[in-house]
C-alpha cells in the first residue's frame, strides 16, 4: 500500500515536471526547435546558466504548487465531496480504483502531449523517418569548382549581431516598430547593399536548423543547416567539426588570409572554438583569452563573460595588429548584449524605450555605429569589406506586436563591397546564401555562383528558397540525409 502511494507521487511529479517544463519553454522561447534542445544537452559547457537556473526554479515551483493543489483537492474530496455526492458511496473499491487510474492516465497523456507538441518532438520523429536528396541535388563543394580571387585581395570584417532582425527598424523603411530600435544600422542598410525580401529594408528568411547561434555560424560560413541526430555517436562526430565541409574560413586561409574570431564568451560553448580552428585556422580571442591577456580580471564575469563595450575596444586593437601583417585578414566578431532574455545594458546605455530588450538593441546599435565610423577612418578601409548580419531571429517570446502580413527577417548589410548586386530587393533567400555572397563581396569569382546550399546574391541566380519555396525547403532540411550524415558530419 505504501509502495503504491510512493509510486503515485513519483508519477504525478514526473508528469508535473513535463507539463511545467513545456509551459516554461512556451513562455520564454519563441518557437524553439527540438534540435536546439538536443544541441543544448550535447553542448552545455561555457554557456550562460541564468536561463537554466530560472527554468529550474520555474519548474520546481510549479511542481510544488501542483502537488499542493492535488493534495488539497484530495483532502476536499475526502472531507466534503465524498459525503455530498451520493453515487460515490455506492461505488465499489474496485470501481473507485478504476476511476483513479483513469485520472492518472489522463494526466500522463496531457503531460506527454504538452512535451511532444511544444518541443515539436513528434514533428522531429516524423521528419527523421523520411529521407531527402536535397544535398545530392543542390550541394556544391567549393573544392569541385573554380574560385578566383582578385589580384589585390580585400580584407573582410564580419560582424554577427546577436538576434538582429530587420523587424527592429522603423515601419516607414520596412520594419515593424514606429521608432527604430537600431537607427544607425537602419541608416547603414539604406546607404549600402541590403539584400531584402521586399522593396524596402528587409533580410534573410530563417530556415530550419539555422535558428540558434552555432547553427547560424555554420549556415553563414558553410551554406548548410546544422542537422542534429539522436544517434549516440552524434556528438563524437560533431566535435570533429564537420570534416566534409569546405567553407569560408578554409577558402580564405588557402588564399593567404589570416582569420580571427572574437567573442566575449567562452569559445568552447557549442563547439565554436573547434569549428573555427578546424576550418580556417582562426586565431580565437574569447573571454578566457581576455583573462590571460590581462584585459579583464580573473573574477570578472557579466552576462556571458564580458560585454560588447569591451568587445569593440579589444577588436580595434586586434584589427590594427592584423593590418600590420602583410597578408589580408578576415576579422569576425560575435556580439552578445542583445541575447534573450531581455538583453544586457552596461552603464553607458540609456533607457530610450519602455522595453528593456528594445533598449539593449538601441545601445548595441550605438556601439556598432561608432565601431563602423572608426573603421572608416583607418587607412585599410578602402580595401576592406564590412558585413553586418544578425546570426538568427530572436527567441524571445512576445517581443514584437506581430502583424500576420509581416515577414520577420534577419538583418544584413554589405559595406564597401567590391561589386554591385544585379538584383538587391524583392529576393527570397536565407542565411545559407551568405557564404558565397560574402566571397563575392570581396570580388571573388565563383564558378556557377553557388557554394554549399547557398547562392551568390550579387548574381541573379535563383536561391533554394526561390526555387523550392520556404515551406518545402524547410521540410527537406528536416528530413534525414545520408549525404549529410556520411559526408558532411563524417560518419564514414
Amino acid at each position: 500500500m505504501k509502495n503504491k502511494k510512493v509510486l503515485k507521487i513519483i508519477i504525478l511529479t514526473i508528469c508535473l515536471i513535463l507539463i511545467f517544463f513545456s509551459i516554461f519553454m512556451k513562455l520564454r522561447f519563441n518557437n524553439v526547435s527540438f534540435e536546439l534542445l538536443l544541441f543544448s544537452i550535447f553542448t552545455s559547457k561555457g554557456g550562460n546558466f541564468d536561463i537554466l537556473l530560472y527554468g529550474i526554479l520555474f519548474v520546481v515551483s510549479g511542481v510544488l504548487i501542483g502537488l499542493g493543489i492535488i493534495y488539497l483537492l484530495k483532502l476536499f474530496y475526502k472531507k466534503v465531496l465524498n459525503k455530498k455526492i451520493s453515487f460515490l458511496d455506492k461505488l465499489s473499491d474496485k470501481k473507485k480504483s478504476i476511476i483513479k487510474l483513469f485520472i492518472y492516465i489522463i494526466i500522463v497523456i496531457i503531460s506527454i502531449t504538452c512535451l511532444l507538441r511544444i518541443l515539436k518532438i513528434d514533428t522531429y520523429i516524423m521528419s527523421q523517418s523520411k529521407e531527402t536528396n536535397l544535398f545530392e541535388e543542390y550541394y556544391v563543394d567549393g573544392r569541385d569548382i573554380k574560385i578566383t580571387f582578385p589580384e589585390e585581395k580585400r580584407n573582410l570584417i564580419y560582424i554577427y549581431v546577436e538576434s538582429l532582425e530587420s523587424t527592429n527598424i522603423s515601419k516607414k523603411n520596412g520594419g515593424l516598430v514606429k521608432e527604430s530600435y537600431i537607427p544607425n544600422l537602419e541608416k547603414l542598410a539604406l546607404k549600402n547593399v541590403n539584400f531584402s525580401n521586399s522593396d524596402k529594408i528587409g533580410g534573410a528568411l530563417q530556415v530550419n536548423n539555422t535558428d540558434w547561434t552555432m547553427a547560424a555560424l555554420i549556415s553563414h560560413t558553410s551554406g548548410i543547416p546544422f542537422k542534429i541526430s539522436m544517434d549516440t555517436n552524434f556528438y563524437n562526430n560533431y566535435i570533429n567539426s564537420f570534416p566534409g565541409v569546405y567553407n569560408l574560413g578554409d577558402i580564405l586561409e588557402e588564399n593567404g588570409y589570416n582569420n580571427y574570431f572574437m567573442i566575449g564568451s567562452d569559445a568552447e560553448f557549442g563547439g565554436r572554438k573547434s569549428f573555427f580552428e578546424t576550418h580556417g585556422n582562426y586565431t580565437i580571442y574569447d573571454y578566457y583569452y581576455a583573462i590571460e591577456n590581462k584585459d579583464i580580471e580573473e573574477d570578472y564575469f557579466v552576462w556571458w563573460g564580458y560585454e560588447d563595450k569591451k568587445l569593440f575596444e579589444y577588436a580595434k586593437e586586434k584589427i590594427l595588429e592584423a593590418n600590420e601583417l602583410e597578408e589580408p585578414f578576415n576579422f569576425t566578431l560575435l556580439t552578445v548584449d542583445t541575447h534573450f532574455t531581455d538583453g544586457y545594458m552596461d552603464d553607458s546605455c540609456e533607457e530610450v524605450f519602455d522595453n528593456k530588450y528594445a533598449n539593449s538593441f538601441y545601445c548595441s546599435d550605438l556601439k556598432i555605429g561608432e565601431f563602423i565610423d572608426w573603421i572608416k577612418e583607418q587607412d585599410f578601409y578602402e580595401n576592406t569589406t564590412i558585413v553586418i548580419v544578425g546570426d538568427h531571429m530572436t527567441m524571445q517570446s512576445n517581443f514584437y506586436e506581430l502583424d500576420k502580413n509581416y515577414q520577420r527577417t534577419i538583418y544584413n548589410t554589405f559595406i564597401n563591397s567590391k561589386i554591385e548586386p544585379e538584383k538587391e530587393k524583392n529576393r527570397l533567400f536565407s542565411t545559407l546564401d551568405f557564404f558565397p555572397t560574402t566571397l563575392a563581396s570581396l570580388g571573388v569569382e565563383i564558378e556557377g555562383n553557388k557554394l554549399g546550399l547557398g547562392v551568390n546574391l550579387f548574381s541573379e541566380e535563383k536561391t533554394l528558397v526561390e526555387k523550392l519555396g520556404l515551406e518545402n525547403l524547410n521540410k527537406e532540411i528536416s528530413k534525414k540525409s545520408s549525404y549529410y550524415d556520411n559526408i558532411i558530419i563524417g560518419k564514414e
